[in-house]
């Protein structure tokens, strides 16, 4: 795809979130919606959801695509490097991430932002896997950190 298609494809996404979100204040709705909407409008989009840090551990919540890890090890993996760096990390081919945490052998590619609450406090991260590599960019990046803001 090219990055002006994918720009706008966010951009199409974006307000079409804009108008949802501004129906409900809830918080997990208003994450649920995110990942279904990301999910089935972004064709590469094979796993979407959220990691939520609870007591130092990380636990899936919401989610589309097939049965996630529950809870990732601690300090091994992509989510935990973007929390431990405090930004997204791309990752073209998941192979070759030493300490990747393997929940679906179909993953070959992946991008994790970190998600943050209105304190600025990292609260767990948005993750998403491809069954391709080299799926993710700097483009996917920005505008799915801008789509967190939303919520």
């Amino acid at each position: 795809m090219n990055n002006n298609k994918k720009i706008n494809r966010y951009k199409r996404i974006y307000a079409q979130l804009e108008k949802l979100l501004e129906k409900n204040d809830d918080f997990e709705a208003r994450m649920a919606t995110v990942i279904a909407i990301l999910h089935h409008k972004i064709d590469y989009f094979f796993w979407t959801g959220f990691y939520f840090l609870t007591s130092g551990k990380l636990i899936v919540r919401m989610y589309q695509g097939p049965v996630a890890c529950m809870e990732l090890k601690k300090n091994i993996g992509v989510c935990r490097k973007s929390i431990n760096e405090r930004q997204a990390i791309i990752v073209n081919d998941v192979a070759k991430f030493k300490g990747h945490i393997e929940c679906d052998s179909r993953s070959k590619s992946e991008i994790v932002i970190p998600f943050k609450n209105r304190n600025g406090e990292i609260i767990g991260v948005l993750d998403i896997d491809s069954k391709t590599i080299n799926s993710f960019d700097d483009i996917d990046a920005n505008e799915l950190e801008k789509i967190l803001k939303l919520i």
